[in-house]
């Protein structure tokens, strides 16, 4: 084997499980299995190399210098890259090769390429410590350096574990157990999730190398912090020890870590997030449609990520939400300020992933500008900021670090266009270093300064068809014609013989010579040294620019959340700690961006915890039950992540978690039918729901026959009602049997979707009233969905015939009652007397018993039975 395959084969051995990148030169080399799959995968022209054996190697390969490209392909597909470069130049290599090494694994949820990641959305990377108890969780997006961190326990603990992956959405997931062992998590990643995943690798999740690493990155408060929390310190060990094994470098740049647990952010489960379409929608999985949609109108990458986090971490702090509300109140009534603010903000790049490859040393020069020209704009935006009186952005004001120090060395020293590569030079600014400064003359002056030796050879020679001239193999030589062989001086050095001259070099022509060849060499490698220079310096700042990066983005937040409301015409809602939702001329956020040709009609709710804590809502389908009742979630949705809201008036109790039971599919893969799930989902709601909380039930009990269903709609509805839960609840149901609640529990109101109807024909006029409904118009509904005038007939003579019989149903139910009991009294007798015999045959003793006993106890026994 030839030794450069030796050290490819050496390296390989480190990374088996990934497709190494092996620099060779300009390209990024790939042999064997590598080579075939990359060639598969990237269509790329499958060659071969020589390698010492029989067999030539497979080999494929990309230039190195639009690699990221074919990398982030391959990280799509679901595979990982190890990038193995040379890390010594070839004059100081001392065998036949320079060294290689690794010196970065990329894998989907350690991206930091710009290019490859999506601005407006978190790349995470996610651990998962599952116990037979506890399971802690942490994420991870290495592009901006934020962790979060968790743990739960109890029965329902795998179901937090698929709400909090849900929510999240990471891109890779590491496990300590095998996913075979929990089938409920592997079928919901295999149906929800594209991450990759890498499971039973308990190797990873070592408590005391988690605790060291913990300590290592956090310190020692916050490993002492997690001493009772093993789950969670076992998750984030593996965590940090994961980036750290592929960013092959320093990352101490993670400095912060957000525990979050029950009691700091509206608990909402996943079905929840669905079903409201926060981030969203749950059809296309597009964000048109979703309430973020409806939010974003942010102007930097930062802010649209931030405000995502909010969207799906509302507070429960009415301190905090109130301090927002301000922040945005501002924007909103002041236009020249949200306008001039935006116009600034457009020009932010995304400080937050530009100083992670600066601390990772993936940045080039026109990353570090990127930086500069950022930090330009932070001045100005103060000052605009300065003549706001919220409490909130005059804290964002004061927080907001200029960073001139920063900024000043950066344009000094890069130029206002530097080339993509740090390798060839041309990046550093004239005046910044006298070294690059004098390189860069000689290379400029070379022919000068070569003229100017040739003039004076001619002149002191007196040769007067001397010249200097310059190839690769001898470089730069004084050629001389024959016929002024005798005026040779002897200080030149012959260095070759032609048939009609002679090539000299000397001393001093060999001394430019080396000076301007060297130059270029010279100046690349200075260059680079004096990048990395002031690139180290930068990341030696990373504390202070990622919190200015996100004073930014909480800025862009706020400026944007005015916006919408401004256009809008949202108000601030009241918040505070009552059990009150009250909501005047409320509308659905999104449903109006899709009727503005159209009038919306506005909808009131009033519901507390006393006297009015469900709302059972009767109507027709399509009249729009399921759009008022995700209305009032998403209403105080917004009104917890500080946002003005969609309404005339409005008055938010703070709620503490929001459930939906809307609609469902069957889920195949598990087995699970529709019913089956709503009964899941609701067994979920019922467990975990408190006083505090705001329930939406979307037509429970349909997936199964009408009195079952009923029957066990009801049963929700009282106990939801009663005060072991009393959560303020939306209950929309075709079971009209169920208005008669309202006149027997407290707390249960009647309310209804208006609708007119004339003959066939029946208007939606989507307003809830008070009181109830007998009559789903589902006849009606049928016809305007274009059912054939045939099935409509026959459908209103079979509903006759059931009405019809259901009113001879209920004259005979006494008499049928009456039978039905005499039933159950001859079954109750039957059972006392098998109960009977039962006793009898085990107090016989067999061992007493003659043959003429035993059969005479039989007997008696089976006429009792009889």
């Amino acid at each position: 084997m030839t030794p450069m395959m030796e050290q490819y084969f050496e390296i390989k051995k480190q990374y088996k499980d990934y497709l190494l990148f092996y620099r060779l030169g300009d390209f990024y080399e790939m042999f064997f299995d590598d080579a075939k799959t990359a060639s598969r995968e990237l269509d790329l022209t499958l060659t071969g190399r020589d390698c010492g054996e029989a067999e030539r190697a497979p080999m494929c390969g990309v230039p190195f210098h639009s690699s990221e490209g074919y990398i982030g392909k391959l990280i799509e597909k679901g595979y990982k890259v190890a990038i193995c470069e040379q890390t010594e130049e070839a004059s100081q290599a001392k065998g036949p090769l320079v060294r290689r090494e690794v010196v970065r694994v990329v894998t989907p949820g350690t991206l930091l390429e710009t290019n490859l990641l999506t601005d407006t959305q978190n790349n995470y990377l996610c651990s998962v410590y599952l116990g037979e108890f506890e399971c802690g969780l942490s994420f991870a997006d290495v592009s901006t350096a934020q962790v979060y961190a968790t743990a739960f326990s109890g029965e329902d603990m795998l179901f937090h574990l698929k709400n909090e992956i849900g929510t999240y959405a990471p891109s890779e997931i590491l496990f300590n157990v095998s996913l075979s062992k929990i089938p409920e998590v592997e079928n919901f990643l295999r149906e929800r999730s594209n991450a990759l995943i890498s499971d039973n690798q308990p190797f990873r999740f070592e408590l005391d190398d988690a605790y060291k690493r913990i300590e290592q990155q956090f310190g020692e408060d916050t490993r002492e912090r997690l001493e009772k929390e093993k789950a969670m310190a076992a998750s984030l060990g593996a965590l940090l020890g994961y980036i750290r094994e592929t960013q092959k470098g320093d990352v101490s740049y993670i400095k912060e870590l957000n525990i979050y647990g029950d009691g700091q952010y509206l608990q909402m489960d996943l079905n929840t997030r669905r079903n409201l379409e926060l981030t969203e929608t749950m059809r296309t999985k597009d964000k048109k449609g979703s309430l973020l949609w409806v939010l974003d109108k942010t102007e930097t990458a930062a802010g649209a990520r931030m405000l995502r986090k909010w969207i799906e971490n509302p507070l429960l702090s009415v301190r905090k939400i109130v301090r927002r509300q301000g922040a945005v109140g501002e924007f909103y009534n002041n236009f020249m300020l949200r306008e001039e603010a935006g116009v600034l903000l457009s020009d932010v790049l995304d400080l937050e992933r530009l100083i992670s490859k600066i601390v990772y040393g993936s940045a080039n020069a026109k990353d570090l500008r990127a930086v500069a020209n950022t930090l330009r704009i932070i001045p100005e935006l103060k000052n605009l900021l300065s003549r706001c009186e919220s409490e909130e952005l005059r804290r964002l004001v004061a927080e907001l670090d200029e960073l001139s120090d920063v900024r000043e060395r950066i344009d000094l020293s890069i130029v206002d266009d530097p080339p993509f590569s740090v390798r060839d030079g041309g990046m550093i600014r004239e005046g910044f270093s006298e070294d690059v400064d004098y390189l860069r003359s000689v290379m400029t002056d070379g022919k000068s300064w070569i003229a100017k030796i040739e003039s004076e050879e001619r002149e002191s020679t007196g040769i007067p068809k001397l010249r200097i001239s310059y190839n690769k193999v001898f470089g730069y030589y004084i050629e001389v014609t024959k016929s002024y062989m005798d005026m040779v001086p002897d200080r030149y050095i012959r260095k070759q013989t032609l048939a009609n001259c002679e090539r000299y070099i000397t001393q001093e022509l060999k001394d430019t010579e080396s000076t301007i060849l060297g130059a270029a060499d010279k100046i690349c490698s200075l260059e680079y040294d004096l990048f990395q220079g002031i690139r180290a310096f930068v990341a030696e700042n990373s504390e202070r620019i990622q919190k200015t990066a996100a004073n930014l983005a909480t800025v862009d937040v706020y400026r944007a959340l005015g916006a919408v409301a401004a256009q809008n015409k949202y108000i601030c809602p009241d918040v505070d700690e009552s059990d009150v939702v009250l909501i005047k001329d409320g509308r659905h956020p999104v449903v109006e961006q899709f009727t503005k040709d159209t009038y919306f009609v506005p909808n009131d709710v009033d519901l507390n915890c006393k006297d009015k804590r469900l709302m059972l809502i009767t109507g027709p389908n399509m009249a729009g039950k399921s759009t008022y009742m995700r209305q009032v979630a998403l209403i105080v949705v917004m009104a917890q992540i500080g946002s003005f809201v969609p309404a005339a008036d409005a008055s938010i109790g703070i709620v503490d978690k929001v459930f939906t039971r809307v609609g469902a599919s069957d889920d195949l893969a598990s087995g699970q039918s529709t019913f089956m799930l709503e009964m899941n989902e609701v067994a979920y709601i019922l467990k975990n729901a408190t006083k505090r909380s705001l329930i939406v039930y979307d037509e429970i009990g349909r997936g199964t026959s009408t009195f079952d269903g009923m029957s066990i709609a009801r049963a929700i509805a009282e106990y939801t009602n009663s005060r072991k839960i009393g959560a303020k609840t939306l209950f929309a149901t075709h079971y009209h049997e169920l208005t008669s609640l309202e006149d027997e529990f407290e707390g249960i109101v009647n309310y209804n979707i208006a609708a007119k109807k004339r003959g066939d024909s029946i208007t939606f006029l989507r307003k809830i009233i008070k009181g109830s409904t007998d009559d789903s118009y589902g006849i009606e509904v049928a016809k305007l969905a274009g059912l054939p005038n045939e099935v409509i007939k026959r459908a209103k003579e079979v509903l006759a015939t059931i009405e019809k019989t259901s009113a001879n149903l209920r004259t005979g139910e006494l008499a049928e009652r009456s039978v039905e009991i005499e039933e159950e009294l001859t079954i109750s007798f039957e059972e006392s007397l098998r109960e009977q015999a039962i006793e009898e045959l085990k107090a016989i003793d067999l061992n007493t018993l003659s043959p003429y006993e035993a059969m005479q106890l039989l007997f008696e026994i089976q006429r009792k039975l009889k």
